[in-house]
């Protein structure tokens, strides 16, 4: 957990909403100079912190909505902190609870040197990187209905189908399979939006290509040089990655791609395990494949795998492996070195 520690004149918690801000504004001493509710424009939140530009500070919670005020803190030369919502507990934890309240806290936590930060990721590098989250979206969808075909064959106790319903081709006369026609309709349904749904990832992805020139080429051929991680895999590693440089130790790294388990501990007891939702969900599910791809036609990493399924089971042996990949692919971006199978398996 960073901390937000340096000192300004003035300090603002907002309390941000898509609609409304509640400002608090406060100076060096603590004394509350502006409270109050405004609409969440940036004319009508210029107007009102126009008189306290002098060394000032904006701080917000991080929620769906903060894009706007951080651009309107870079256009207008004012310092902006996020706040990580996960651990603001301040916030959350009082007997009372409400939009005036929250907008003090927040800024008497940046006055206090208690504000917790979490990243402010590049301006020009959001839109993709959203589109690239909304493209994993859309693939779920697909695997939920190609998942929902082999389910209902199961279900009327059919020979398996036997093909990968993944390619066009293999799709032929799924749906005659099945006797009824209200079966045979919903397996329609199914493929058709299967159909659907490969034609629209097509040009995401395309785009997504064509857009990725914001990216260090250089990570992006590093990345792909570790069998398995492919053109887009390695695109939604470094836009949610984007820079390594943030990461001082390989530790800090793994908890933010939630390749880690924090114990709870207090007078020498342990209560379990807890923060398993802080951290980045989309590295997580990055690296989770990526062990998966890495195993396809590579005889000297199912050995190795095997050997630790024995050991465990073959859950937290691929979650070894996708530690293990996280944790090499942070020092080749730090090193600019490409991927050394030999010394990775015998590591």
């Amino acid at each position: 957990m960073r901390f937000y520690t340096e000192t300004h004149k003035h300090y603002c918690g907002i309390d941000l909403h898509t609609k409304n801000l509640y400002v608090c504004l406060i100076d060096h001493e603590g004394e509350i100079l502006v409270h109050k509710n405004i609409k969440a424009r940036p004319e009508a939140l210029m107007k009102l912190i126009k008189p306290y530009l002098d060394e000032l500070v904006i701080g917000v919670e991080c929620m769906f909505s903060w894009y706007w005020i951080a651009d309107f803190c870079e256009d207008n030369g004012i310092d902006f902190v996020l706040g990580h919502a996960l651990y603001m507990k301040a916030i959350h934890g009082g007997k009372a609870k409400n939009d005036r309240i929250d907008s003090l806290k927040i800024a008497t936590l940046l006055r206090g040197g208690m504000f917790p930060m979490a990243y402010v990721y590049p301006r020009a590098m959001r839109p993709t990187r959203d589109l690239m989250r909304r493209r994993m979206h859309m693939m779920r969808k697909r695997a939920e209905l190609l998942a929902h075909i082999q389910n209902t064959n199961s279900q009327y106790n059919l020979p398996g189908i036997g093909k990968n319903l993944r390619y066009t081709f293999n799709r032929e006369g799924i749906a005659e399979r099945f006797e009824h026609p209200s079966t045979q309709k919903s397996i329609d349904l199914d493929l058709n939006l299967i159909g659907f749904y490969d034609e629209q990832l097509s040009k995401v992805e395309w785009h997504i290509n064509r857009c990725a020139k914001e990216v260090d080429y250089p990570s992006l051929m590093i990345l792909q040089s570790v069998p398995g991680i492919g053109q887009i895999l390695s695109l939604v590693m470094l836009y949610e990655i984007h820079d390594i440089e943030r990461f001082p130790r390989v530790q800090e790294f793994l908890s933010y791609c939630r390749l880690v388990k924090c114990k709870k501990e207090s007078a020498g007891k342990s209560y379990g395990t807890s923060g398993a939702k802080i951290g980045n969900a989309y590295l997580k599910w990055a690296f989770s494949e990526a062990a998966v791809l890495f195993l396809r036609q590579n005889p000297h990493a199912q050995a190795w795998l095997e050997k630790r399924a024995n050991r465990h089971n073959k859950a937290k042996a691929l979650s070894i492996l996708a530690q293990k990949l996280a944790r090499a692919i942070y020092f080749m971006l730090k090193r600019n070195t490409v991927f050394n199978p030999q010394r990775f398996l015998n590591a």
